[in-house]
């Protein structure tokens, strides 16, 4: 299955129809209010500026799952995100990306390496997924990888649409 035919919610309701990525670059990332890496929203909402008009987009998939830093409901995390962070990229239903309720969307990216060749269970919030314009995942980045260090986005350049 190619995750653009995964079924995800949006976090305003409805589905998320990650079919509308196709042939577009996607930076998943699972996000957190209150995390000490949530500053990076700053970073990600740059880089859906800079590259939105090129074909990419920034996937925002909230999470609790990391010591409950995740813990508002759907209009509290959009709130605080267009408040504080001028978020303006498109954000999932809230889900978990570990265990036995992973949601599928994770499935599918899990087993794909980052560059330390760490596989499997999300390490924690903000772990990004680099998702090729073909639906195949192009690079993993720890939780830890600001989003525009220069490795990240010299994968985000090297995956936009020709």
């Amino acid at each position: 299955m190619s995750i653009f035919e995964v079924e995800i919610g949006s976090l305003r309701g409805g589905t998320a129809d990650l079919g509308q990525y196709r042939g577009k670059a996607v930076l998943v990332v699972n996000v957190a209010s209150k995390c000490g890496l949530t500053p990076q929203y700053t970073a990600l909402e740059e880089l859906q500026r800079r590259y939105s008009s090129r074909g990419f987009t920034v996937l925002g998939v909230p999470c609790n799952q990391f010591m409950g830093q995740e813990p508002g409901t759907a209009e509290e995390i959009e709130q605080f995100c267009s408040t504080t962070y001028g978020v303006s990229f498109p954000m999932t239903e809230k889900v978990e990306v570990n265990g036995e309720d992973r949601h599928p969307l994770y499935g599918e990216l899990v087993d794909t390496p980052d560059v330390g060749g760490h596989t499997g269970d999300i390490r924690w919030n903000f772990e990004k997924f680099l998702i090729a314009p073909d639906g195949t995942v192009a690079a993993r980045f720890a939780p830890q990888t600001e989003p525009d260090t220069d490795e990240v986005v010299a994968a985000i350049e090297k995956t936009l649409p020709s």
